[in-house]
């Protein structure tokens, strides 16, 4: 080889060293930051609003000392998906001024459960959870803590809920 063909050699790998480098980082760059948003994402993104969902027209309708079960339709919204899903509250009062109203989830496994008018307690079919009417306490079975509580308010005769969910299974109420 002449020294020109050597030079022309060198020339050309310092110039495929230089376009691979610059493809490595190319790549690194299309293929890394999806990869590093997707995994910092959780940290930017902002709670949900909840907003007051109105579930009774008219709570003179309401049976006092007797839990309702009252179903209702959300709106669901989840990243650019919107739909609808069914919903149901436990709603209880013993004056027909102040209410409580519960999830229809148990806090076992996530089932929904009934009112047992006989025995007045809440029962839950799938492992037998009871739970007291008033308090939603545990009073028998596997769950791990109480009936979940919502937040209610009355205005205008009218009741509203936030409804929300909670992780079953584990003995904090933790927003789900």
């Amino acid at each position: 080889m002449t020294a020109s063909t050597n030079s022309t050699v060198l020339k050309r790998r310092g110039f495929l060293k230089w376009v691979s480098g610059i493809g490595a980082v190319l790549v690194a760059t299309f293929a890394g930051v999806p990869a590093v948003a997707a995994f910092v994402s959780p940290l930017l993104r902002t709670r949900a609003k909840k907003s007051w969902l109105r579930i009774v027209s008219d709570t003179a309708t309401l049976d006092v000392g007797t839990p309702i079960k009252v179903d209702f339709v959300e709106e669901v919204s989840d990243a650019w998906v919107e739909s609808r899903a069914q919903r149901s509250v436990w709603v209880y009062s013993e004056d027909g001024v102040t209410f409580t109203a519960f999830s229809n989830v148990c806090t076992h496994l996530g089932c929904g459960f009934g009112y047992d008018g006989e025995k007045k307690r809440y029962h839950c079919p799938c492992h037998h959870g009871l739970f007291d009417t008033k308090t939603g306490a545990v009073i028998g079975g596997p769950p791990p803590r109480p009936l979940d509580t919502l937040a209610v308010k009355v205005e205008n005769g009218d009741l509203f809920v936030q409804y929300q969910t909670f992780r079953p299974g584990i003995a904090a109420k933790v927003e789900s």
